[in-house]
């Protein structure tokens, strides 16, 4: 999903939180030599120039490089043609291409498992297994004269995954066709449908069609859904519903100007012309990842290009909120230090300026969502130093389905173009089960109210109906910070409540606690029912907010607990906090 052409003003926020930087790199400095060095190194390296080190000519380099692609057999060769074929960029192959031994190529392939690694973390390679999981299951499921994947169900089958169903016909035979294909009765080639409740980055309820014309096992796939009609050049055989009415000629499919499809006149025909582009939009979709616009960002994502200036320095907070069974919202939200943003002043206010692109990468490398955003903080001049000693937050909320990701987070200083930050970790998006309690992740706000009508649903920090803002923290296992003065807010829901039959309502008791971390005591508890909240529904929202004002300094933890009379299931969810 692109985000482009927006400007959003980072949200500021208040409190003194102490940062780290979420990965270490190294910087490393440059040599450079003085323009008259320059020249004199220069001019003594012309005249002991070796004859064999001059530059090659366009003739020498194009034989250059079709004896280096001569050399690329062996292991080498299958990896780059046949193993990653379908996961490898146009860079990286020709980044391959052009080394020159065994050991450069060995490291290359390390490295281009390495940055496919949901969880870089791990020293197991979920993304590696998987791919060659599905090549192996590709083979011996889908060969048909050539090795299962080449042909295009093992394509798609390595690139998505196993289909949620899949609607065969092995045999072909009559096929009553759906109105939207035309109607009318026919007969047809062998022919699958493949369909998915959702593909990451395409969308919802996607059908993929592959027809076996050859009747010889090999299905390939296909944008005309007429493909399948073996009577479609019979005149007078497998007619339209609308051709049996006598209100087209069959012939009149076949003039020219259908588009990709030659389904014939009728009742659904605008419909079905004006929805060609969308399956041409998602066949390009399904066979190309999408397009950045920050290039040079993408490049330390992609590539993982080692930082040559001073760290951007920001945190990261991913949480899970449940839309249906099949996806799950999931909120990503930065924090910066503004100290650590360079200011530019003009006209008397001090702006600045970052490009932001995030990436999330499916187990084999595929990208299915991406976010790219130029977010500014800005402040009259004469409030910058008092600006400096804040924060700033951003937040982007992306769909995703369940399953193990991982994410790439690139930040460059717009104004300091040497000063960049980078952040890779493994997400594991949860799967809500069909009756068994669930529950979101319990965010730990410094900001939390109910928004109008017209902002349900929609902006930065807002989830449902309310608006919600992360406090965030160095890193998932140290607490957030607030300030005595400061309210706690805590957010949670919770999924798959039993109802009664009886009565169509739920009965669930809440329970919210806070505890002195060190000491285990109860410091607060209070206890609510669910049908004092959302009586007749299986979910419930949780929104509580607490002055701490009364805690003394020192570290604590929120637990929130859901005892289901019904479904006689028990839940709880913690969070960690610091009161200074």
């Amino acid at each position: 999903m692109m985000y482009t052409g927006r400007r959003f003003l980072l949200a500021v926020v208040s409190c003194g939180v102490t940062f780290t930087p979420v990965l270490g790199f190294q910087a490393h400095a440059l040599g450079r030599q003085e323009p008259a060095q320059q020249q004199a190194s220069d001019n003594t390296q012309t005249q002991d120039q070796n004859p064999l080190n001059r530059p090659l000519s366009d003739k020498e380099r194009i034989r250059q490089q079709k004896e280096l692609r001569q050399e690329l057999k062996g292991p080498y060769k299958t990896w780059l043609n046949e193993d990653v074929a379908y996961i490898i960029s146009d860079q990286e192959r020709k980044a391959f291409l052009s080394l020159s031994n065994d050991e450069e190529r060995d490291a290359f392939i390390e490295q281009f498992w390495r940055r496919r690694n949901p969880n870089p973390d791990s020293p197991d390679n979920e993304a590696r297994e998987e791919h060659y999981r599905r090549i192996a299951y590709a083979n011996e499921h889908y060969a048909a004269g050539k090795p299962g994947w080449k042909t295009d169900r093992g394509r798609i089958y390595i690139e998505w995954g196993a289909p949620d169903s899949i609607d065969s016909h092995p045999s072909g035979g009559l096929y009553d066709r759906p109105f939207n294909e035309g109607g009318g009765t026919t007969t047809t080639f062998p022919f699958e449908v493949w369909h998915y409740r959702y593909l990451p980055g395409i969308g919802e309820n996607i059908n993929i069609e592959f027809v076996d014309s050859c009747q010889c096992g090999d299905y390939h796939f296909t944008l005309d859904r007429t493909e399948k009609d073996a009577l479609k050049y019979v005149p007078g055989a497998g007619l339209t519903e609308w051709e049996q009415m006598n209100h087209k000629d069959k012939t009149d499919r076949f003039q020219g100007g259908n588009g990709v499809e030659d389904i014939g006149g009728g009742p659904m025909g605008d419909y079905n012309q004006g929805k060609e582009f969308d399956r041409i939009e998602q066949a390009a979709k399904l066979f190309a990842p999408p397009p950045v616009k920050f290039k040079d960002l993408d490049a330390f994502i992609s590539e993982h290009k080692i930082l040559t200036g001073p760290v951007l320095p920001f945190d990261v907070r991913t949480d899970f909120v449940k839309v249906t069974d099949n996806m799950d919202i999931v909120p990503v939200t930065l924090q910066f230090k503004n100290r650590d943003i360079t200011f530019v002043t003009k006209d008397g206010v001090s702006n600045g300026v970052l490009n932001i692109l995030g990436r999330f990468t499916t187990l084999t490398g595929r990208t299915v969502q991406t976010f790219e955003d130029t977010v500014e903080v800005h402040e009259p001049a004469e409030l910058l130093p008092k600006l400096l000693d804040q924060q700033s937050v951003y937040w982007k909320a992306l769909p995703l389905s369940p399953g193990l990701y991982r994410l790439d987070i690139a930040v460059k200083d717009v104004n300091n173009p040497d000063h960049l930050g980078l952040y890779a970790r493994g997400i594991n998006v949860p799967v809500y089960q069909d009756e068994k309690l669930g529950i979101s992740s319990l965010i730990l706000a410094d900001k939390m109210y109910t928004v109008p009508s017209r902002d349900i649903g929609g902006g930065s920090f807002v989830i449902g109906n309310t608006f919600v803002r992360p406090r965030v923290s160095s890193s998932p296992t140290v607490p957030v910070v607030f300030k005595r003065d400061q309210p706690l807010n805590f957010w949670m829901q919770v999924y798959n409540l039993g109802i009664d039959q009886a009565t169509k309502s739920n009965q669930a008791t809440v329970i919210y606690q806070i505890t002195n971390a060190k000491t285990g005591e109860v410091l607060f508890q209070k206890e609510l029912q669910s049908k004092d909240l959302e009586a007749h529904s299986d979910q419930l929202t949780l929104e509580k907010t607490l002055p701490i004002a009364g805690l003394q300094p020192g570290k604590y933890n929120v637990t929130i607990k859901v005892n289901d009379e019904i479904s006689k299931q028990q839940i709880a969810q913690s969070a960690s906090f610091v009161v200074e």
